[in-house]
């Protein structure tokens, strides 16, 4: 059969069942009777009602087709331009939840939409790289930039585990066992992120679409104006072994050091140093306590005593720092107080120039070459000298928990610290009994995992039984999506270079300090290793507010599950204990026991409604409160319903025994056809801004909802001729594609067999979702740049302001220029205004006014 003649055909069919002739199905190619109940596409029945079941069929029907078209997407056809949008790592320590679905639903109908304009997008997820985790890792530490130190943990005393600071709510407490937590050292990882925190923050000026995000990156990195600079500690003149790191804000000064100050809180005193007891013997609480330990500064190899000080909190986040009178008052106070001695290492010469004086090779520079000549000199030989804050830290990554990377290191009574071999990798998780790991990691308990020989003298040791932070997998996935299959290297330079940086980066704002520093690490770092050419990993960034649920917790802080809630009552109480309870919104968790099962909701509602409630609730950068009772869920369902009522009435008049003859247009239907063209247009322009500037996807439904509303108004005639009325009903439909791809699927799919049709330049072999982005006529740009827009109040033509074409279909914009204008001024002034109209379909907006 020919196409022409299976469009016929399929016409044919479409008519006799919308005027009630025997049932058909669709089976491969053919067509046999039998079947009453399905949907179209299925059956070659059109069902006129878009009803709790016919949703259902069509999202059985598209689902795996949908899928199926995507994964065939080749993302190594250079020929087209590149997008890269990506939403944030999913986390895999809870069920997903409708926070999640809002950000994957953001993200996947911004990559149909770029693919539909003819990019060639990148969207993707589950990775299997922790190998290259732990390459990564290692390529730190033999760059210097991970390192082990004590640090202090939150620490559980009923799980005797260590708890992430999200697992200790704000009332001090455990999440799980619901036990005060209290403050522990133990040796931990780090890496050393203050080595990269100036550049961080000089290519901030580099990302002027990290809109509100900049500010906060900006403060948590702070003022990069000094570095930490190593000293080793002495006791009597003998070495110790143990090591201090220390701030100051002037290190050009260092040759003034007078002393190295140390709070009352400092590890020193609390953890498991050898120095703990002398530290605590020289400690009296309240006052400035010198020590017999001796810094010795590992570039200068000056030496001078350990202070503690009396005050228990320093700038920033501080707990040493570096006393250098000639820059300080407080310091030099300090030290004639205690009688230390220190020269002075500032001069300032006739001109106000200020230069160093007794300070070996920098004496005679100024203050400023001399800071870059020192900080670089502690950098070459490692003993710090990275420029940085007096308040950012160094990220701690160890984590006690069975889930995680493995840390790929070994530790040798007589090598120290080894990482593992590059082609061992990767060191994988034990099978383990006990995922609690009291009292430590629960690793520690795989003894045959655990022991194993040294790398490097193949002499006993033992593997660490830390694992990762979390985060540390999600700092740098971002270059593996671009080469997902790559067993040779975590990622391809030419692959990474071609896709990246990211265009579109889509998360929640809650992860808009932590996740996004530790990820811009990541790629200066990769960038310095010559593995990438871009230091920046993300163009473009929306992040999305939450979903709150309603938490119900009682007054201990524990947070209870909906079932132990009696809501039967003036006010919820505990089912058990009858205590009354606090209810709030909070951020969906598994924790707070708020979550939504994302099965459960679309189990009801279906995949589309969901997906428009999500985008058209709240602009992606607001809050949205999690009750379907709200207008934007009904709104979004009556929306599909009209969108289904739409192509209906279009298929039963082309269906029609009449012939669409646009030439038999009276003019009043000419005028009509244009202004539904017009709209067309505008609404094109304003979604594809939308789309592309301030991605206010709310507004795009909103847009969608207003030519659907106009084209319902079309008169029948207009519907059966119009070339403008197919043109703009196709237009919403694939506009309308990216954001519910399987109602909109079907649509399309009883759209294409309809005969005769009037737009040629749509590709109607092919799915909606594969469709070109509708463009705006050319004739439209040439248009009038004004027009004149009839005002009414109360039913009653007023007269007539010139209105900016470009705006003539925006209510609000419309609605501001009329009452700024003279005839509003003089009309509307002091009136109290109930509501306004703006026609889709003429340019006039009636005011409903108080009389």
């Amino acid at each position: 059969m020919a196409p022409w003649q299976r469009l016929r055909f399929y016409a044919f069919l479409l008519q006799r069942q919308l005027n009630g002739g025997p049932d058909v199905i669709n089976w491969g190619r053919g067509v046999i009777p039998g079947c009453s109940r399905g949907i179209y596409s299925a059956t070659g029945k059109w069902t006129k009602e878009y009803t709790l079941q016919t949703r259902k069929d069509v999202e059985k029907w598209w689902h795996q087709r949908i899928k199926e078209q995507a994964s065939k997407i080749s993302e190594a056809d250079k020929s087209k331009p590149k997008f890269y949008v990506l939403s944030m790592f999913p986390y895999p320590s809870g069920k997903l939840h409708m926070g999640h679905v809002r950000v994957y639903t953001i993200s996947d109908t911004i990559a149909r939409f770029q693919k539909m304009r003819g990019m060639q997008e990148i969207t993707t997820c589950l990775p299997d790289y922790y190998r290259w985790t732990q390459y990564l890792f290692i390529k730190l530490y033999e760059a210097g930039l991970a390192y082990q130190k004590e640090a202090l943990v939150n620490w559980d005393p009923v799980d005797q585990t260590v708890l992430a600071n999200e697992q200790v709510d704000e009332h001090g407490c455990s999440w799980r066992s619901g036990a005060k937590v209290e403050q522990k050292y133990l040796r931990q990882w780090f890496i050393k992120t203050t080595a990269y925190a100036k550049a961080m923050q000089d290519t901030l000026a580099d990302l002027p679409e990290w809109y509100g995000i900049k500010g906060m990156q900006a403060h948590w990195i702070g003022d990069c104006v000094g570095c930490h600079l190593d000293f080793a500690l002495k006791v009597d003149g003998q070495v110790t072994g143990e090591e201090l790191s220390a701030y100051t804000a002037t290190p050009e000064a260092i040759y003034g050091t007078s002393h190295v100050a140390i709070s009352p809180s400092h590890r020193l005193l609390h953890g498991c140093s050898s120095l703990k007891k002398v530290f605590q013997k020289a400690l009296v609480p309240g006052r400035d306590c010198l020590t017999p330990v001796m810094a010795v500064n590992m570039l200068t190899q000056q030496e001078v005593p350990v202070i503690i000080l009396a005050k228990a909190d320093f700038e920033g986040s501080l707990d040493a720092k570096i006393g250098i009178p000639s820059t300080s008052s407080e310091d030099t106070v300090l030290a004639q107080s205690l009688g230390l001695s220190y020269s002075e290492v500032i001069e300032t010469s006739p001109d106000g120039t200020e230069r160093l004086s007794n300070s070996a090779e920098f004496t005679g520079m100024n203050r400023l070459d001399a800071f870059l000549a020192l900080t670089q000199k502690a950098r070459r030989k490692r003993v710090g000298g990275d420029v940085t804050s007096d308040k950012l830290k160094d990220w701690l990554i160890s984590r006690q928990r069975y889930w995680g990377t493995p840390i790929p290191m070994v530790h040798c009574p007589a090598c120290g610290p080894v990482p593992v071999p590059l082609d061992d990798l990767p060191v994988t998780l034990p099978s383990i009994t006990s995922f609690t790991g009291k009292g430590g990691s629960p690793l520690a308990s795989a003894s045959e995992w655990v022991n194993c020989s040294c790398p490097r003298c193949k002499g006993a040791a033992t593997r660490e039984t830390d694992t990762m932070d979390t985060f540390v997998d999600s700092a740098w996935y971002y270059f593996r999506y671009t080469d997902p299959q790559n067993t040779q290297s975590p990622f391809s330079t030419a692959l990474a270079d071609y896709w990246m940086p990211v265009d579109l980066y889509i998360g929640g704002k809650e992860h808009a300090v932590m996740h996004l520093f530790y990820a811009r690490f990541f790629s200066h770092f990769c960038h310095d290793q010559k593995m990438v050419k871009h230091r920046e990993p993300f163009h473009k960034l929306l992040a999305q507010g939450l979903i709150k649920g309603q938490t119900f917790r009682l007054p201990s802080g524990q947070y209870l599950q909906r079932e132990e809630v009696d809501l039967t009552g003036s006010v919820p109480v505990h089912v058990k204990t009858r205590e009354k309870l606090e209810v709030t919104w909070e951020k969906m968790s598994k924790s707070k026991h708020n979550g939504v099962d994302p099965e459960d909701v679309v189990e009801q509602y279906g995949i589309d409604t969901i997906r428009l409630y999500l985008l058209f609730a709240a602009p992606p950068e607001k809050d949205i409160l999690w009750d379907v009772k709200t207008d934007a869920l009904p709104g979004v369902l009556r929306w599909q319903q009209r969108l289904w009522a739409l192509a209906t009435r279009f298929i039963e008049a082309r269906i029609s025994e009449k012939v669409p003859r646009p030439q038999l247009l009276s003019n009043k239907e000419k005028a009509e056809a244009k202004k539904l063209w017009e709209y067309k247009n505008s609404v094109i322009s304003q979604v594809t801004a939308h789309f592309t500037e301030d991605l206010s996807l709310n507004s795009v439904i909103s847009h969608l909802m207003g030519l659907s509303s106009a084209l319902s108004q079309a008169s029948q005639r207009v519907v059966l001729h119009s070339p403008e009325f197919e043109d703009a009903l196709c237009a919403l439909m694939v506009m309308a594609a990216p954001m519910a791809p399987h109602i909109t699927s079907e649509l399309w799919a009883g759209l294409a067999l309809v005969p005769r049709k009037l737009c040629p330049h749509y590709a109607w072999d092919a799915d909606v979702l594969l469709q070109a982005w509708p463009a705006v006529d050319p004739q439209f740009l040439q248009q009038p740049d004004v027009v004149q827009m009839a005002v009414l109040i109360n039913n009653k033509a007023c007269g007539k302001i010139p209105v900016p074409q470009q705006v003539a279909q925006d209510q609000d914009k419309v609605y501001e220029l009329v009452l700024q204008s003279e005839l509003g001024i003089k009309l509307l002034q002091g009136r109290s205004i109930k509501k306004a109209f703006l026609s889709p379909r003429t340019a006039l907006i009636n005011f409903l006014v108080q009389e």
